[in-house]
């Protein structure tokens, strides 16, 4: 680079990746600044009192890695304090959904109005032009020439799903070093590096949560406020065939746990918030035709109707679908049968070219198993 080098403000968790990511761009010539943000503190011995359940991203000592890191790569590394933020914005809304029946993605709702948002705050307070993440997605030009989200190289780790709602404004400044990048080559490069802590595992839980069974039930009960009740479980014939205390222990698709017994695969099915009840089914009972989405963010240029692949879930490879109606809340029409798909859950949508078209919430449901065609305003499906 000539002249004075671009500063780039590099997110900073105290893990592989971005670490990884912070310093290819210190290798590139970036002015490279680390931030971490602080979000979550955990009681003495882990989560809610257990020993060495601490999630990721949180934990004292990530914070700091990432400052080892800095140190080590050489350059500049904060730490800022939001946990009033990620509690109001992120856990009451994840305790909430749970209570209300709904399952949650709390990931999504902490890039869009914490990490990322909190992120370009501070690039804009420290004078840096780009905001750089270690997340497995890439940004690229569509024919128009406008930023677009997509998928990263490798499909295993893609996490684009989780900055489904990232606006036009931030793609234009974002930088993803690893987009091209395989988690294993990340990994080697970590130790190829000697970069502090190198030879971190990962957590597969929520940073917030912890690992364990039954944990985010207890998460959830411990912080109800006396709004989780008991309830009764009925089989799909409406007979009462159990009891719960708290619709916040169940998702729809779970199979273990359930506390009975039909002689028969059950799976939630559905539950019922108003009356407290679960209901079990067959599998055959899971599988969805169409679903309502809320709080919907589409990508520019994007018009109804569309066709897409939509993602129902993280661990979900899509599947082919009619998006239509009113963009602020439309309906997506499966080609064949989905299943558990799941209100709170949030579906992405995705283009031919694996670029993010938008997403949204999982709102109502509308099952079966019957396969349809759907030829809305000249769109053949």
């Amino acid at each position: 680079m000539g002249g004075t080098a671009e500063r780039v403000l590099v997110a900073m968790s105290g893990g592989v990746d971005s670490s990884v990511a912070a310093a290819r761009l210190k290798d590139a010539g970036y002015d490279v600044v680390g931030v971490t943000l602080h979000l979550w503190d955990y009681p003495q011995g882990g989560v809610d009192g257990a020993p060495g359940t601490h999630g990721r991203c949180c934990a004292p000592e990530d914070q700091y890695d990432a400052r080892r890191v800095a140190d080590a790569v050489g350059f500049p590394h904060y730490t800022f304090d939001r946990r009033e933020l990620f509690a109001r914005s992120v856990v009451t809304p994840f305790v909430d959904a749970y209570l209300a029946g709904e399952t949650p993605s709390p990931c999504t709702a902490c890039n869009r109005g914490v990490k990322l948002a909190e992120l370009f705050a501070l690039a804009d307070r420290l004078g840096a032009d780009r905001v750089a993440t270690g997340h497995y997605a890439r940004v690229v030009r569509d024919g128009a020439g406008r930023a677009r989200l997509a998928m990263g190289a490798d499909r295993a780790k893609d996490q684009s799903y989780f900055l489904f709602a990232s606006p036009a404004v931030w793609l234009e400044r974002l930088v993803f070093p690893l987009g091209d990048a395989t988690k294993g080559e990340v990994r080697a490069e970590a130790i190829a590096r000697a970069l502090p802590g190198a030879g971190k595992g990962e957590s597969q839980e929520l940073c917030f949560v912890g690992a364990g069974p039954g944990a985010y039930a207890d998460f959830v009960a411990a912080r109800a406020e006396g709004r989780a009740r008991p309830g009764p479980i009925v089989d799909d014939a409406g007979r009462v065939v159990g009891a719960h205390d708290g619709i916040h222990r169940f998702t729809v698709g779970q199979r273990k746990g359930l506390g009975v017994a039909l002689g028969k695969p059950a799976f939630v099915a559905r539950i019922d918030a108003e009356t407290g009840t679960v209901h079990l089914g067959g599998d055959e009972a899971l599988l969805a035709r169409e679903a309502d989405l809320t709080d919907v963010s589409l990508a520019d240029g994007v018009t109804l109707p569309a066709r897409a692949r939509v993602r129902v879930r993280y661990r979900h490879e899509g599947e082919p679908a009619l998006v239509v109606g009113d963009p602020a809340a439309p309906r997506v029409l499966f080609d064949g049968p989905v299943r558990a798909v799941t209100r709170g859950q949030i579906a992405v949508l995705y283009d031919e070219a694996d670029r993010v078209l938008g997403g949204g919430r999982i709102g109502a449901v509308a099952m079966g198993d019957a396969r349809s065609t759907h030829a809305i305003a000249g769109v053949t499906c």
